[in-house]
């Protein structure tokens, strides 16, 4: 499947089977790892490609819409590319209407993780460093940035993996792991040590220190100005 040297002519959904697990798994880890994410028209949705088409062309079909003919993506008798119509990939089971309707589907999912990495800047702007889990089997990462942190988990493993970790932070920055996707927030135990239960191909991202945290810092930085404005007045 290889293309020019440089790349797979594939699409990410059936190349790992149609298993949403290991999709949201990979998105999830593209969204914070270091770098811009960038999603092809269709991925949002899991479309699949048509391999009988040459070249790139398989990943090119047109966007699946919804259920009404060639998807909904033209009015036309033949679009110049064949929509996908067979399969667990053709439109009538994956399209945009459908997935819109369903607060579980891929569209909902991929939406709500844009969401969420645009309300962390660190990943963007911030120093990053991997974290020891102590198993290649679960992949840490922390960003600072303005004296903010994030931190993500990714377990690579089919099987579930309990880990226990130090986020890296002194002075017990790190004791509170505020979960922004569901509500498994961590609390350090000894040592300030984390320990967390991933199931398969399980993700967690967190915010080190809590919107509390920030909100008593925004807090803080305001009252500095206002001294600072009053001492030059």
């Amino acid at each position: 499947m290889q293309l020019y040297d440089r790349g797979i002519r594939r699409r990410l959904a059936p190349m790992l089977k149609g298993d949403q697990r290991h999709i949201r798994l990979a998105y999830s880890l593209m969204f914070t790892l270091p770098g811009t994410p960038v999603i092809r028209y269709g991925d949002e949705l899991g479309m699949g490609d048509d391999l009988a088409l040459p070249e790139r062309n398989c990943a090119r079909t047109p966007m699946q819409w919804s259920t009404e003919p060639h998807a909904g993506f033209t009015k036309s008798d033949k679009p110049v590319l064949p929509v996908i119509d067979k399969g667990p990939y053709g439109y009538e089971h994956v399209n945009a209407a459908e997935q819109r309707r369903d607060a579980n589907s891929m569209l909902n999912w991929t939406e709500r993780i844009i969401r969420m990495r645009k309300e962390v800047p660190e990943v963007s702007w911030g120093d990053f460093e991997v974290i020891d889990t102590g198993t290649a089997s679960v992949f840490a990462i922390r960003y600072d940035w303005r004296d903010n942190s994030v931190l993500f988990l990714h377990n690579l493993d089919p099987k579930p993996r309990e880990i226990s970790f130090h986020p890296g932070l002194p002075d017990g920055k790190g004791d509170l792991l505020v979960s922004l996707l569901t509500d498994q927030h961590s609390h350090a135990g000894k040592r300030g040590r984390h320990d967390v239960l991933l199931e398969p191909f399980g993700y967690r991202w967190y915010r080190v220190g809590g919107l509390d945290y920030l909100l008593r810092r925004s807090d803080i930085e305001v009252k500095a100005g206002r001294q600072e404005a009053s001492s030059a007045g």
